[in-house]
């Protein structure tokens, strides 16, 4: 199967009612939108996992866009994005 060269994933804060929930894309809200690219390496789901420029933001991401963060150094606090959106090859 093809997979896309490059993804963005999107980033924003829980909402303050909920914050241990999953994100839920809001309106008026401040995004972080971090682009990564596919690496040579599988995730454990056997899908693709891209990464940023800079190693540290990591994800396996599946055929149908569900994404896995990944830790790429100790006590970091992964978070998941509300949006990956594929830009092709």
């Amino acid at each position: 199967m093809a997979y896309p060269e490059r993804y963005e994933l999107v980033f924003e804060e829980p909402a303050p009612a909920d914050p241990a929930g999953p994100p839920v894309p809001r309106e008026d809200v401040e995004r972080d939108v971090v682009t990564v690219r596919r690496t040579a390496r599988a995730g454990a789901g056997g899908f693709p996992v891209y990464e940023d420029d800079t190693g540290i933001v990591r994800a396996e991401i599946s055929d149908r866009g569900e994404v896995r963060m990944l830790a790429s150094g100790g006590q970091q606090a992964l978070s998941t994005p509300v949006t990956a959106r594929s830009l092709g090859s």
